[in-house]
C-alpha cells in the first residue's frame, strides 16, 4: 500500500494504516477480493476483515483509544476476533488473584491473553498460526502452564459455501476459521478439584440503530432458554424469543449480556445490520453433553454449569463513560479437563456477506429458517 494512499474512515484502508502504526508486522492474509488483518503482537487476534479490499467497510470494531496505554484491568484494543481464557468468575477464575473479592478493582486480564506478543509459527497467503505459552494461576491457588495456540485462515468463496450449505452468488463476502488450542503442559491433571480453563472466543463488531443479534436454540432443550441478567436483567423490549429464535438488540446503546446453555445451544448465532445491509454469522464447535464454567463474577453459583454461546451489547456505564459502542458474538469451549501432554481444541468460523436484499434473505431462509423481515422488525 502506498503510504501516501488515504482512505475514509470506516474502511479497511482506514483501520490498516492506523494497525500499522503499531504493529509494522500486521498480517493480511487475502482470498479473491476478500482480506483479514491479524496480529501477533496483539495476542492473535484478527482486527478486522472486508470484503472488497482496502476501499470496502471494516468489518470488526477497534478502539483506537486503547493504543499507546496500558489499563490495569484490561487492554481493549478491540478486534473482530480474540482469544481469551475462561473462566472469569467462580472458584476457580483466571481473572481474580485467591482471596480477593470479585469487584471490579480486583479484575485483571492475564497479561498472555491482554497485552504480550504471540509468536508467529507460520505463515502463507492464506493463513497464519501463532503460539504462546504461559503461567496463569487461578483463584484456587492453582498454577495451570498452557500452550495456546491459534491458526486463522481466510476461506474461499467456495468453502464458504460447503461451511455454510449455501450458494453465496450475488453477495459479496469475506470468512475466516480460526482453531484455538490449549495443552496442558504443566504435571498435573486439570479436574474438577484444581479447576481447568476454558477457550473463550470474542468477536467484536461495530453496532447501528438498526442492528439485532439473532441465535438459533433448540426448542426441546432442557431449563431456561437463556441466562439474560449477568449485568442486570435485559429490558423487554431489547430481547424476545420466536420459534427457536432469540433475538437481541445490539445498538450499543445498552449494557447487557446473555448467554445459551449447552443443552439449548446450537452451532450457530448471527446479526444483520440493516442500516448498512451487513449479515454476520458465526459457527462454532458445541458438545450439548460436555461440562461448561460458570464465568459469572461470584462465588456462591455452580462452577461447572455454565454457558456455551454468549452475545453482549455494550452501552454507558452509570456514570455515563463507555467503552464502545460495540457488540459482540461469543463462543467458549468445554473444560479442559485434561492430563499433561493432553490438548484440547475449539473451532470458531466468522463471515460477513453484503449485496443485495433478496439474495441475503435467501441465505438467512437457508441457514436460519427465518427472513430479514422478522430479524429487523420484532423487537
Amino acid at each position: 500500500m502506498d503510504k501516501d494512499d488515504t482512505f475514509m474512515e470506516g474502511s479497511f484502508g482506514y483501520d490498516i494504516d492506523f494497525l500499522k502504526k503499531w504493529d509494522s508486522n500486521l498480517i493480511i492474509l487475502k482470498s479473491e477480493n476478500a482480506s483479514v488483518a491479524v496480529s501477533g503482537k496483539y495476542q492473535a487476534k484478527v482486527f478486522t476483515s472486508s470484503v472488497s479490499g482496502n476501499e470496502g467497510r471494516s468489518m470488526g470494531w477497534i478502539n483506537y483509544d486503547a493504543f499507546g496505554k496500558n489499563d490495569p484491568h484490561m487492554n481493549a484494543f478491540g478486534g473482530e476476533s480474540r482469544l481469551w481464557l475462561g473462566p472469569e468468575g467462580n472458584a476457580f477464575s483466571l481473572f481474580f488473584k485467591p482471596g480477593t473479592d470479585m469487584i471490579f478493582e480486583n479484575w485483571k486480564t492475564p497479561p498472555p491473553i491482554d497485552s504480550e506478543d504471540w509468536d508467529v509459527t507460520e505463515e502463507s497467503e492464506t493463513s497464519v498460526a501463532f503460539e504462546r505459552t504461559m503461567e496463569i494461576e487461578n483463584y484456587a491457588g492453582h498454577k495451570l502452564n498452557i500452550r495456546a495456540q491459534r491458526i486463522v485462515k481466510i476461506l474461499s468463496a467456495e468453502h464458504m459455501e460447503e461451511l455454510l450449505g449455501v450458494q453465496t452468488k450475488g453477495v459479496k463476502s469475506v470468512g475466516y476459521k480460526t482453531k484455538n488450542t490449549i495443552t496442558n503442559i504443566g504435571d498435573f491433571e486439570w479436574t474438577k478439584s484444581t479447576g481447568a480453563p476454558c477457550i473463550w472466543i470474542l468477536d467484536m463488531f461495530p453496532p447501528s440503530e438498526e442492528t439485532t443479534i439473532f441465535i438459533p436454540y433448540k426448542k426441546e432443550g432442557a431449563g431456561p432458554i437463556a441466562t439474560t441478567d449477568y449485568f442486570g436483567e435485559i429490558a423487554e423490549d431489547r430481547i424476545g424469543y420466536d420459534d427457536g429464535i432469540l433475538f437481541f438488540k445490539a445498538d450499543g446503546k445498552s449494557r447487557g449480556k446473555l448467554g445459551i446453555p449447552p443443552q439449548r445451544a446450537t452451532s450457530m448465532a448471527g446479526s444483520y445490520d440493516a442500516h448498512n445491509n451487513v449479515l454476520t454469522i458465526t459457527l462454532f464447535d458445541v458438545d450439548s453433553d460436555a461440562t461448561y464454567l460458570n464465568q459469572e463474577w461470584n462465588l456462591e453459583g455452580e462452577p461447572f454449569l455454565g454457558d456455551a454461546v454468549n452475545a453482549y451489547n455494550d452501552g454507558p456505564l452509570e456514570d455515563g463513560s463507555q467503552m464502545g459502542p460495540f457488540y459482540e458474538l461469543e463462543s467458549v469451549s468445554p473444560a479442559a479437563f485434561i492430563k499433561p501432554n493432553e490438548s484440547l481444541s475449539h473451532n470458531h468460523t466468522v463471515f460477513h456477506l453484503t449485496g443485495k436484499k433478496e439474495n441475503l434473505e435467501q441465505i438467512v431462509e437457508e441457514v436460519f429458517g427465518t427472513t430479514l423481515e422478522l430479524i429487523t422488525n420484532f423487537l
